[in-house]
């Protein structure tokens, strides 16, 4: 994708994304409609739903002939990443919405011919705006990020992930895992995929593992994540599959290879 054509489809999506934070700040105190999907915990409510439905038409309005990849059913059905894709999660981090009224973010990501050129993850609340724009870099509130330190440590390392990872589970020996955890600095969880990934660009956190999340999970903010030197794969150290369910590992470039081969290969079942 030309840089021209990324600056327009970047300027709409900005749009949207801050018109879908302001319809959230709005409705955030409304009685809430919650319903649960795969399981009790895996939450969705109304609002989730009307965002992502204001957010697929503006999308089809304006851009006819891209795609979209989304949680709340109103994408559509994609085998490949051919053309342009938008993965959009309406609110990531349902849970921290419907129970704290904040940490959680609107996240979208846009591929073209599967390459991340636009990410964008919005805490609305707080009102930060995380993008990546591809060969571009990644900015908060359009200050730009710095690029990570060429040296990290994984002794001196802060890693992002839930409490799944630590006991039993059909991915990876929790044993391992706590290995890692004693390994590290420290441990981080925050109830959004979108923002532990945006956190890394910001350098709060080092690294993300994610286990077993959709696309449109961790879209928006690994492109941001690797707008500054972040690095992504899946559990093995292979590309991420962007059309299905998987784990994977974001971080810093300089711990990557020893978590991959000292703790997740090791690991994985």
């Amino acid at each position: 994708m030309d840089k021209t054509k990324r600056t327009d489809i970047f300027s709409h999506a900005k749009k949207w994304t801050l018109e879908a934070g302001e319809l959230i700040r709005s409705k955030i105190n409304d009685p809430l409609i919650i319903e649960t999907k795969s399981n009790p915990k895996d939450l969705v409510t109304e609002l989730d739903k009307e965002v992502e439905s204001f957010l697929a038409a503006k999308i089809k309005e304006t851009f006819p002939d891209h795609l979209l990849l989304s949680e709340e059913g109103y994408g559509d059905d994609i085998e490949s990443l051919a053309g342009t894709v938008w993965i959009v999660d309406p609110i990531d981090g349902t849970m921290n919405f419907v129970k704290q009224k904040r940490n959680f973010a609107i996240s979208i990501g846009i591929f073209h011919q599967g390459i991340g050129e636009i990410g964008l993850v919005y805490d609305c609340m707080a009102e930060n705006l995380y993008v990546g724009l591809k060969d571009e870099g990644a900015y908060k509130n359009e200050q730009k990020l710095p690029s990570l330190a060429d040296t990290l440590e994984l002794e001196d390392a802060i890693l992002g992930f839930n409490h799944y990872w630590l006991y039993e589970n059909e991915i990876i020996d929790e044993t391992i895992t706590k290995q890692l955890v004693k390994k590290v600095l420290g441990t981080r969880t925050y109830g959004s995929a979108a923002l532990k990934l945006a956190f890394i660009a910001e350098g709060i956190v080092d690294g993300y593992l994610a286990m077993n999340l959709a696309p449109w999970d961790i879209a928006g903010g690994m492109v941001i994540a690797n707008e500054v030197g972040a690095v992504s794969t899946n559990l093995a150290g292979e590309p991420i599959n962007m059309l299905t369910r998987e784990s994977s590992l974001t971080c810093h470039p300089a711990i990557q290879q020893e978590i991959i081969n000292n703790y997740l290969k090791k690991g994985l079942k």
